[in-house]
């Protein structure tokens, strides 16, 4: 398998300068705020390894994974749990949001009184948006049904532009924590929308490397 192929090509190179390399793949919600610490307590107690950090969407890491590219990801969203071995990382929720001074035509108790807002939206194959788009199908909706959407392919971007009152948006709750504690943000309270969803540490199935990857895994969680 590829990844067996390029992490044997990596250990021969570790063997030489006896510093060893691991990438990890993460999303961006993923990197930009449930990793941090984590990952600074696994650099401060492994100066022995170089660590390679790769920042995509959930459908960018499996094709890098796929291909050998990345040892590892942490991911989030939906992906094909019975081709890769996965173990739980957290379990977030997935909350509504909107800037604090928002004003709705109407207050909004179920997902589809929001069809009227402008959504702020994750690119495809993003696993925050790939969560919103099952939700939604589960209420016989689809993105295409809310009057007005903008796609970015920023999580900041989105952040920013939700500030300035652009819109509505849905992410992990970890990612807006700071703006809902200092009422920049308020989450939107609906009557049929409350979930969660894990994010998963993966590598490669039955890859020669399984126990390494488990072992690393388990610090990180």
């Amino acid at each position: 398998m590829k990844n067996n192929e390029q992490s044997l090509k990596h250990e021969l190179n570790n063997i030489t300068s006896n510093i060893e390399t691991l990438s990890i793949g993460v999303t961006m919600t993923i990197g930009e705020y449930a990793i941090v610490d984590k990952l600074a307590n696994f650099i401060q107690n492994h100066p022995e390894i170089n660590i390679h950090l790769h920042y995509g969407n959930t459908s960018n890491l499996l094709e890098l994974l796929d291909h050998g590219q990345i040892s590892m990801a942490i991911v989030e969203g939906n992906y094909p749990k019975e081709n890769y071995s996965h173990k739980k990382y957290s379990t977030e929720d997935y909350v509504a949001v909107c800037v604090t001074s928002h004003q709705f035509n109407k207050e909004p108790h179920t997902i589809h009184d929001l069809v009227s807002e402008h959504l702020l939206v994750r690119e495809e194959g993003s696993g925050t948006r790939n969560i919103l788009e099952q939700s939604l199908i589960a209420h016989g909706l689809h993105i295409s049904n809310f009057k007005h959407y903008t796609q970015v392919e920023n999580m900041h971007t989105i952040m920013n532009l939700l500030k300035k009152d652009c819109g509505i948006s849905f992410l992990y709750k970890i990612a807006v924590e700071k703006e809902l504690k200092s009422k920049e943000l308020k989450e939107i309270t609906l009557d049929d929308f409350k979930l969660q969803h894990d994010f998963d540490i993966i590598w490669e199935k039955e890859s020669i490397y399984a126990d390494k990857y488990l072992s690393i895994s388990e610090e990180f969680i």
